[in-house]
């Protein structure tokens, strides 16, 4: 099929009132994983590489397997850049191929928040490259990323006002959710996501969808959440698996079996979350 777009993939999943499952991917055992994840249950899907994990094979590499995996399949792929720090990163994966960009201009203030994001957006938008942006900032550490401390959740009304000056097609929004594992049972506010919701009325993201209760994921979806993002969990999936052959088989040398393990945890995670996402079976082909 080739790789769409979220333009209509987001669309479609708000007004079905389900959500995409955004999984990011850093080697190519984790591609074929969460594709083939996708193509059983029928699936659309979305995989996203951050900055650190394009600055250690490069936006080319990564996406080079995505694309080769997304033309030999019948489901709707999207490459998308996670957590886009400039305006030159977001630039040189519009260049590159990338199907979806995120800029996230969360750690300024508003009104630069505001300029960057609708600078790539005025980017984006003759080659039809929806943008996602981020208001208020998800707390915990990944990779590169520290959402800082304090309040940061996403004003409503603010969101309102950014999404009418920058035009982005989507919004991450902060509700509670973290980077990272959790140090305890994640608390999101639920209200204000409504609230948001009630302002808002393009495509809403939930960041940090790792180690959230299913239950809480659910109801994310019901009040108006279309993506859900998951890293560190395949990151543990993939690495459990390749520990647990290696463990078995402790002479083992060849990085092809090893490397099954680890597609076949992935997978696995990955199918539950396809589920929990409610996207099962709603891989119609998509016009970009």
């Amino acid at each position: 099929m080739g790789l769409t777009t979220t333009n209509e993939m987001l669309l479609r999943a708000q007004k079905g009132n389900y959500a995409v499952g955004a999984f990011n991917v850093e080697n190519m055992e984790m591609v074929i994983a969460v594709i083939e994840a996708a193509e059983e249950l029928d699936a659309p899907v979305i995989l996203q590489t951050t900055p650190s994990t394009v600055n250690y094979a490069g936006l080319n590499y990564y996406l080079a397997n995505t694309k080769a995996a997304a033309e030999n399949s019948r489901i709707p792929v999207v490459m998308h850049l996670d957590h886009g720090s400039s305006f030159e990163l977001a630039m040189q994966a519009l260049r590159a191929g990338y199907t979806s960009i995120m800029i996230d201009g969360s750690h300024s203030d508003f009104d630069e928040n505001i300029r960057l994001t609708r600078s790539v957006v005025n980017a984006c938008t003759p080659s039809n490259i929806p943008v996602e942006a981020e208001l208020g900032k998800i707390g915990g550490k990944e990779d590169d990323l520290d959402g800082g401390e304090g309040d940061n959740y996403t004003d409503p009304l603010q969101a309102k006002y950014f999404v009418e000056k920058t035009g982005v097609t989507s919004l991450a929004v902060a509700i509670g959710t973290a980077h990272g594992l959790y140090k305890g049972d994640p608390k999101l506010d639920l209200n204000r996501l409504s609230e948001i919701r009630n302002e808002v009325d393009i495509p809403l993201v939930l960041h940090g969808g790792s180690g959230i209760d299913d239950n809480l994921i659910i109801e994310s979806i019901k009040r108006g959440i279309c993506k859900v993002n998951y890293a560190t969990e395949l990151r543990i999936a993939y690495s459990n698996g390749v520990k647990k052959y290696l463990s078995e088989n402790p002479d083992a040398i060849d990085p092809k079996k090893y490397g099954k393990e680890g597609i076949k945890s992935v997978k696995e995670f990955v199918m539950g979350r396809i589920k929990v996402c409610g996207c099962v079976g709603k891989s119609t082909p998509i016009k970009n």
